[in-house]
């Protein structure tokens, strides 16, 4: 700007001038509209704001020293704008206000959004601008319009749209059936009555191939899975596979179809798909094979073998199991696995590739060599279950994850299927966010930078302002790194609205490709139930974690908003996040 002192009898019409020093320092800037004598050592200027607003008249000696900035501007191109009052609009959720601090040639226009009764900054129209998330209220805004002409700033109104414009070819999806196979026992009922009552279902682990092994504590489904299900389907299985097809059995009772799969539910299997995360499934099946070569030779190894050490197992089966045909897909994204196969199949909804889908994750890798591994990393969490859950998210004195197992399923649906049907719908799968550290292999971002990409990315993608949401699922494995980059990045995040954290890895430990299945069953459940879970093991939270952590008891879910995350972050910097809203 070249900013220098002239003299005011040196002005003329275009400078960019300042009348104080203070002014300078606050990049408070008018443009001389034009001036005119008052008196033989007095001039009239006439000032309006340099991006636009409502003139204002000095009367400046003409020795008087005041500032230019180097630069003209066409007068003509200077608008005169006058921001109207607000005293007699009546707001609503979805309007906007447009604050343009007019006399700062440099500035930009803010945005505010009207969301449960509030105004938040809003960067990109979607709640994450750089505001500190408090947001302000009525009176604040109607105060701004009545100030705006005297401080030299442009207030705009812009009413909510009467209806919103939905994506060509976009569909609402809704979640309509819910399964389970957990630490805490089987069904989506143990699942729910053990997080409430802030039990866990770790335990030790037994038999002699874990014997010598430096941490023998896992998060292990109570039952055996084989039982459940004939001898003949169940010996074709592995571990996983069995996990998700009971899951996904509840699930398609659930959501009121009948027993058997498509064909008995009078379904076209062509529209109907699966959409399975898992890392490796189930690591023994293949160690087992591997034993046997050695101990007894080739002739001993099952022809099974390779079919059942395969990820997508337990996709395939669920697939066979209830005749789906459509498609069958397998997501292989480390810990995230399973929320990133939710999002895939929400798309596949969406976008009208098929009308439903069973989606979730599913997983069984408490092997010998699987725990001797994460315990060499010194990522393992030590303790006597009988005493506490080893796993402690957030908590002061966390040491380290606990391995688990088990399956989460979700039976998701195109709004308007389900409700042709008359099905009960527990919220809407309303979007989700996908990011990659690109920082280490194993190692979160300490930052927490990809974290807040994808928390944004799903807010987005719902449709959603930051202000909406009201509760986070945290992924919070109780590594002391991972549960502060997560932290770090709900608090860039959210600012300062102190949204309740639940993280249910001390109920179940780090059950791995299945974490993100399950616990978007459970953050359904809070939505359908209006209960935020207690988060167990965190006696003491750390003090460099400032969250909200709902502890010792349930706590009922705030209603000034309508969005629930569920977070899923996994080694190599795999970033999933999943939104789920309220039903309507």
């Amino acid at each position: 700007m070249n900013p220098h002192s002239v003299t005011a009898a040196e002005v003329v019409p275009g400078d960019l001038v300042a009348l104080a020093g203070e002014d300078v320092a606050a990049d408070r800037w008018y443009v001389v509209m034009h001036t005119l004598p008052e008196a033989p050592e007095v001039i009239r200027v006439t000032l309006r704001p340099p991006l636009g607003g409502t003139d204002r008249e000095e009367l400046l000696r003409r020795e008087q020293r005041v500032t230019v900035a180097g630069r003209r501007v066409d007068v003509a191109a200077v608008p005169e704008v006058s921001s109207p009052t607000l005293d007699d609009v009546e707001f609503r959720d979805g309007d906007k206000v447009t604050s343009l601090r007019a006399v700062d040639p440099g500035a930009d226009e803010v945005t505010y959004v009207r969301r449960w009764g509030a105004w938040y900054r809003d960067g990109d129209g979607h709640g994450d601008g750089d505001g500190d998330g408090t947001g302000v209220g009525d009176a604040d805004v109607r105060r701004w319009a009545a100030e705006a002409d005297r401080e030299g700033h442009v207030v705009r109104h812009e009413p909510r749209p009467v209806s919103e414009a939905r994506a060509a070819g976009a569909r609402r999806v809704v979640v309509t059936g819910l399964g389970a196979m957990t630490p805490l026992g089987a069904g989506t009922s143990e699942l729910w009555q053990g997080l409430l009552e802030g039990r866990h279902g770790i335990r030790e682990v037994e038999g002699e191939e874990f014997d010598g092994l430096p941490v023998r504590v896992a998060g292990t489904v109570p039952v055996d899975p084989a039982r459940l299900l004939p001898r003949q389907v169940a010996r074709r299985m592995n571990r996983a596979a069995q996990f998700a097809v009971l899951a996904a059995r509840e699930a398609w009772a659930d959501a009121g179809f009948a027993e058997g799969g498509t064909r008995e539910s009078g379904l076209d299997p062509e529209r109907v798909g699966v959409s399975l995360g898992a890392i490796l499934g189930d690591a023994s099946v293949l160690v087992g094979g591997d034993r046997k070569l050695r101990d007894k030779g080739p002739r001993s190894v099952s022809p099974l073998t390779t079919p059942m050490t395969v990820p997508s197992q337990a996709a395939s089966q669920v697939s066979l199991d209830l005749h789906i045909t459509g498609e069958a897909r397998t997501v292989t994204s480390a810990c995230a696995s399973g929320t990133e196969a939710i999002g895939q199949a929400v798309d596949r909804i969406r976008y009208g590739r098929v009308d439903i889908a069973l989606a979730g994750g599913a997983e069984a890798v408490v092997t010998p060599a699987i725990m001797a591994s994460f315990a060499a990393m010194r990522a393992l969490a030590e303790g006597d279950p009988s005493e506490g859950s080893p796993s402690r998210p957030f908590a002061k004195d966390r040491g380290g994850f606990v391995n688990g197992e088990g399956a989460g399923l979700l039976v998701l649906e195109s709004e308007e299927h389900a409700r042709a049907r008359g099905a009960r719908i527990y919220c809407e799968a309303a979007g989700w966010g996908l990011s990659a550290d690109a920082h280490h292999v194993a190692a979160p971002d300490p930052s927490g930078d990809g974290i807040a990409l994808a928390l944004r990315r799903a807010v987005r993608d719902a449709g959603g302002h930051l202000a909406d949401v009201v509760h986070v699922n945290a992924h919070a494995t109780a590594t002391v790194d991972g549960d502060l980059a997560e932290a770090r990045a709900l608090q860039g995040v959210l600012g300062a609205r102190n949204v309740p954290v639940t993280a249910l890895k001390g109920h179940l430990g780090h059950l791995q490709g299945a974490a993100g299945g399950v616990e978007a069953v459970a953050a359904a459940l809070t939505l359908h139930h209006g209960l935020m879970p207690p988060t167990v093991g965190c006696a003491e939270l750390d003090d460099a974690i400032d969250l909200d952590v709902v502890r010792d008891a349930p706590r009922a879910l705030p209603l000034d908003g309508d969005l629930v995350l569920s977070n899923s972050f996994g080694f190599g910097g795999h970033n999933a996040v999943l939104a789920l809203r309220r039903a309507s």
